[in-house]
Formats: structure tokens, C-alpha cells, sequence
């Protein structure tokens, strides 16, 4: 993340966004751009974050200074972590409720398969995060973690004794800002991190995943009294509450989008990739939609082109060139849709968070993608004729939300930000 004349005071969020950790900020000077480079660099691969490599304005057109650089060291990471591994492998062995939890560093290192044998073996329950989803389904598979989960799932997880988290780095949201896992229950990070990225852990090892599994599975002979965990959660799982499916009608006639987003899952190829931008909206794909290739990426671009579209930016990057086929789905509440749920409950006026109603399907259209409106579910048809048609290059649903209904997981933030604010006041 390179920005001329960015500050670490310019790093800050949207209030529209819930509050969330920022990137590392370095600033480079003409005496040590090189030095400071290499330190933005070697940070963001041993944490596996970004990082804001910035150049202040003053300096972007000068010469920088010779300077005389070590030849750069290879990053070691840890590949069995010695003993530590050999412990774990003695608490997942002696675990009657064990859980796994992947996260985007268990998917990027190709971790999956060892992870899903060492799960069949203990008898674990799997989970992952956002940005592992699905990668561990299969039998035991509770679906996503935190925020994005459902309830019945979340209980789950909170009864688990002992939680290996593989590659995750335990955000607010991954744990339900605390509620998550039970008090009680071990936690287990393995990670190329330098360090624990949340107090919950209990046991780090510094590691790549897919080396630590593939040891794991070396060590753990098999978790016998796990099996019924198992089999007692999957009952639980089916027959408790699942998200829920929203309604063909709503008091202003405009889209619910849970309903829209199980329509979608349906419609959709199987096999996509799934990019999204941040806002209100965040939710709907990981909660409702399979993602049978793991590992999308809410809040972020993929593909050739990786950018983050700031809440509302839609309007000038409808038509992208990052993939032959390509459909745009844009809920569109005519608002700012985080706004009027965080702020407008709280009384203020929601004047200022509406937006006229843009034609998004009728732009489309002039840029020479296939588009439609969709008002209602059966609307779809179009998206459908288009799939069946070869889909080839851009299609836009326009899909028309009504505003009344607030994700679950932001009414917990809500709820959470207002618990902290309490905390402090008294």
C-alpha cells in the first residue's frame, strides 16, 4: 500500500465503518528511504498485514541518498515448531471437544488437507473465518465464525474445550467481540506471526500452517472421545436456527436482502469468486452464499486488479477488467446503508444519509455491460438468462434493498460499542 505524502494520522477509518486495527505506518526520509522500505516489507511478511509505506510530498521528486544496505536476510519461520508442537499435539489428542478454525493464512498456505485429515482424526468440529470460508467443510463443519455465523454454530464453538486457530488472527469479529469461545477452553494459535495476535491465546507457535499440520499429523495418533462431540453437534447443527430467510415483502415494497442473497446462491454459478466491497451490505455473501473455492475476500478486490472501494464508490467502477466474466451485484438502498442503521437509530435525522436513486442498470448499459433492474426475486430471470447464454462479459444486477432491515452482526457491534462506552463511563 504505496501513498505519496500519506501520514499515520491519515490512516483513519470511515465512521460508517466499524472500528477495526490500521495498517502500519512508516515514513520514509531521503536519508534512509531504502532502510525504511525494507523495514515496511520485512514487517508485512512476517505479520502478514499491510502496511502504508509513506512518502511525504516534499520529498516524492527528489534523488534519495546513497545508502549501504546489508544484503537482505532469508525471513525464517519456524517449520515444527520443537516442543511446542509436540504439546499441542497432546492437548488436540486429549481434547473431548476440540474445534479448528482456519483462517486467510491456513488458505494462502495451501493448508487445507492436512487441516481436514487432522480434524477426521480428532473428531473436531471445523469452522473458518471469513476468509477461510469453507475451506475445512465437511463433516463437522459449522460454517463461517463470528459475526457472519449463525447462532446455533456460535453456541458450538463456545462449548469447544480445546480451539486450534490456524493461520487467523482472531479479530473482534472472528470472536464476537469476546463471546465467542468459552472462558475455559484452550486456545492454540499457530502462525508465522511474530506473536500472539490476541490475548485469548493460551499456546503460539511461530509456524507455517501447512508444515505445522502435516507435523500434527505425525504426532496425533487419534481423538477417540471426540467422535460423539461430533456426531452431537451435527444433530444440533440441522435442527437448530439457521440465518434467517428474510421475506418476499417488506413495508416499503423494495428487496430484503437475506432473501435476495438466497436467491442469488441459487442463481450464481457454483464455481466464483466472490470480491466485495465494505459496507452495510459486508455480511450477505459470507452468511448466505457457498463459496465452494474458499477463501474469498469480503472487503477487498482480487484477481488482477486488488484495490479497496471506500463505502459508496460503486458509481465510477461498475465495469472492471479483471475477469472475462464478471457479474456485478450492487444493493442498492439509495443511502448509506451502515449510516442509517448507526445513526439514525440513535434519533439523528437520516436526511443526509440518503442518496437519490442512481440508475446503476441504465449506466451499465451505456458502458456496454448487460444489465437489469431487479425489484423483485423474479427478476432474476435476467441474470439467469445471461448465465445460460454463456455469460460472457459484464452483467449489473441493480438490485433495489429496502433499508429496514439491519444486518445481525452490525446490531452486535452496535451492541458492543455501546457496552465499551458504558464500561468507561462508569
Amino acid at each position: 500500500m504505496l501513498q505519496p505524502g500519506l501520514t499515520p494520522s491519515a490512516c483513519g477509518g470511515s465512521s460508517s465503518t466499524p472500528p477495526q486495527e490500521l495498517p502500519q505506518a512508516f515514513t520514509v526520509t531521503r536519508d534512509a528511504a531504502g532502510a525504511v522500505t525494507r523495514q515496511a516489507v520485512e514487517y508485512a511478511l512476517t505479520r502478514r498485514t499491510a502496511v502504508v509505506l509513506a512518502i511525504p510530498y516534499d520529498l516524492a521528486a527528489l534523488e534519495a541518498a546513497d545508502e549501504d544496505l546489508p544484503e537482505p536476510t532469508a525471513l525464517e519461520v519456524t517449520d515444527d515448531g520443537g516442543t511446542d508442537l509436540a504439546r499441542v499435539a497432546r492437548l488436540l489428542a486429549s481434547a473431548r471437544r476440540p474445534l479448528i478454525l482456519p483462517g486467510r493464512g491456513a488458505h494462502l498456505a495451501g493448508a487445507g488437507q492436512e487441516l481436514r485429515e487432522l480434524a477426521d482424526r480428532l473428531g473436531a468440529l471445523t469452522a473458518g473465518t471469513a476468509l477461510a470460508l469453507n475451506l475445512l467443510k465437511g463433516e463437522g463443519y459449522l460454517g463461517v465464525a463470528g459475526g457472519f455465523g449463525t447462532d446455533t454454530a456460535a453456541g458450538l464453538m463456545g462449548e469447544a474445550d480445546v480451539v486450534l486457530v490456524a493461520g487467523a488472527s482472531l479479530s473482534p469479529f472472528t470472536l464476537r467481540f469476546g463471546h465467542l469461545l468459552g472462558p475455559d477452553s484452550t486456545v492454540i494459535q499457530i502462525d508465522t506471526a511474530l506473536q500472539p495476535t490476541n490475548p485469548r491465546v493460551d499456546l503460539f507457535v511461530q509456524s507455517d500452517v501447512k508444515a505445522a499440520a502435516s507435523q500434527l499429523l505425525s504426532l496425533v495418533e487419534g481423538g477417540a472421545a471426540a467422535a460423539a462431540w461430533r456426531e452431537e453437534a451435527s444433530m444440533r447443527l440441522i435442527a437448530g436456527p439457521g440465518h434467517d430467510v428474510g421475506s418476499t415483502e417488506t413495508a416499503d415494497g423494495r428487496l430484503d436482502p437475506r432473501a435476495l442473497a438466497t436467491a442469488l446462491d441459487a442463481v450464481l454459478p457454483e464455481r466464483r469468486t466472490v470480491v466485495q466491497d465494505g459496507g452495510h451490505f459486508i455480511g450477505w455473501a459470507p452468511m448466505y452464499w457457498g463459496s465452494p473455492r474458499g477463501g474469498g475476500r469480503p472487503n477487498a478486490g482480487a484477481g488482477l486488479r486488488r484495490r479497496r472501494l471506500p463505502d459508496g464508490s460503486v458509481r465510477p467502477r461498475i465495469v472492471d477488467r479483471c475477469c472475462p466474466q464478471r457479474d456485478v451485484v450492487i444493493y442498492n438502498d439509495a443511502a448509506y446503508g451502515a449510516e442509517i442503521h448507526q445513526y439514525g437509530s440513535q434519533g439523528l435525522t437520516e436526511k443526509p444519509m440518503l442518496i437519490p436513486e442512481v440508475d446503476f442498470s441504465g449506466v451499465a448499459r451505456a458502458l456496454g455491460a448487460e444489465s437489469a433492474v431487479i425489484r423483485s426475486l423474479s427478476d432474476l430471470a435476467a441474470l439467469q438468462d445471461w448465465i445460460d447464454a454463456g455469460a460472457r462479459g459484464t452483467f449489473v444486477a441493480d438490485c433495489r434493498i429496502t433499508s429496514t432491515v439491519r444486518a445481525p452482526w452490525l446490531s452486535e457491534w452496535m451492541n458492543a460499542t455501546r457496552s465499551a462506552k458504558a464500561a468507561v463511563s462508569n
